[in-house]
């Protein structure tokens, strides 16, 4: 495990990813398949792979199973870090961070709690709890129900050492230049918009340099490639992969709600491999949409996967 220090200098170093959880028909967590999953991501050179996050349906996925996705990514991931979801009321991401940190995860990405907006000092008091229950680094998701000022922030990364990162999910860039301006490189920033991939560019200017990508999951090289010509400055070819790739992806995945996730899996699907479909209250893609993103993906020159 690493401490937080070592934690928030290895986010900074590269592109992020969120994989997803694989289930079985029976929407069982299949550890067999997520662990050959999460070990193929790691040969792609994530700087820290998120299990349980968003796209891992850490909404869907029950607190005894959150330890036992962690304990099988680290078990696959090599020298990746793992970064855990944890989430909802106070007491709840509490337990869930603890079991965590014992289950081997390097660090934490704290998700909203569920349902309630609150005030900053409520939002304060529920980051401060679960950073002091456990010793791992912690990166609070700014976005929905917990939206932080700066100021916010700021307090928060004096008063909890752990807090290592602030991930953006909401857009308001100038937002963004604010913390980052107040707090410079006390924390490390992550860009967490729906594929970040559209909205890297201005996050860049904002001094948000690095983002989790979902897209890593069936499409790593292609991930890489843009996230390498964001970094060095290579317009030309950030604007092909933004119209061939990612423009029409963002379609697809637009026409219904949810499919920021379900269109992840889909893409594994359609690469040859079975990651099992998503939980309910999600939905999985149609046969005439799952069409679509195989053009989309044929489309970029990508070739499948070796059938599991």
């Amino acid at each position: 495990m690493m401490n937080p220090i070592e934690l928030k200098k290895a986010v900074g170093s590269g592109l992020l990813s969120f994989p997803v959880t694989h289930f079985d028909d029976q929407l069982k967590f299949d550890e067999a398949k997520y662990r050959r999953h999460v070990e193929w991501l790691a040969g792609y050179d994530a700087a820290a792979l998120f299990a349980a996050g968003g796209t891992g349906e850490f909404f869907s996925l029950n607190p005894a199973e959150i330890p036992q996705v962690v304990r099988a990514a680290k078990a696959s991931a090599g020298k990746t870090p793992i970064i855990s979801g944890t989430g909802y009321g106070t007491s709840l991401a509490i337990e869930i961070a603890v079991a965590a940190e014992k289950a081997g995860a390097d660090g934490l990405l704290l998700l909203p709690p569920y349902l309630m907006f609150a005030e900053q000092a409520g939002l304060i008091a529920h980051v401060k709890a679960v950073c002091q229950s456990v010793g791992i680094g912690v990166i609070v998701y700014n976005r929905d129900n917990a939206v932080l000022t700066a100021d916010s922030i700021a307090r928060l990364a004096e008063e909890c050492p752990n807090l290592i990162g602030f991930k953006d999910g909401v857009g308001d860039v100038d937002k963004v230049i604010e913390i980052t301006t107040l707090l410079g490189d006390r924390l490390v920033y992550v860009g967490g918009m729906p594929t970040h991939e559209v909205y890297a560019q201005a996050y860049f200017a904002a001094g948000v340099t690095t983002y989790s990508s979902a897209v890593f999951n069936f499409v790593p090289a292609l991930a890489q490639r843009f996230y390498g010509a964001l970094r060095t400055g290579d317009q030309a070819t950030v604007d092909e992969i933004l119209k061939g790739f990612f423009f029409p992806f963002v379609a697809l995945r637009n026409r219904k709600k949810g499919y920021a996730v379900s269109i992840i899996k889909a893409g594994l699907r359609v690469l040859g491999q079975n990651p099992g479909p998503v939980r309910p209250p999600l939905t999985d893609l149609s046969q005439e949409e799952l069409a679509l993103l195989e053009k989309i993906i044929q489309a970029n020159g990508v070739t499948r996967i070796a059938a599991e």
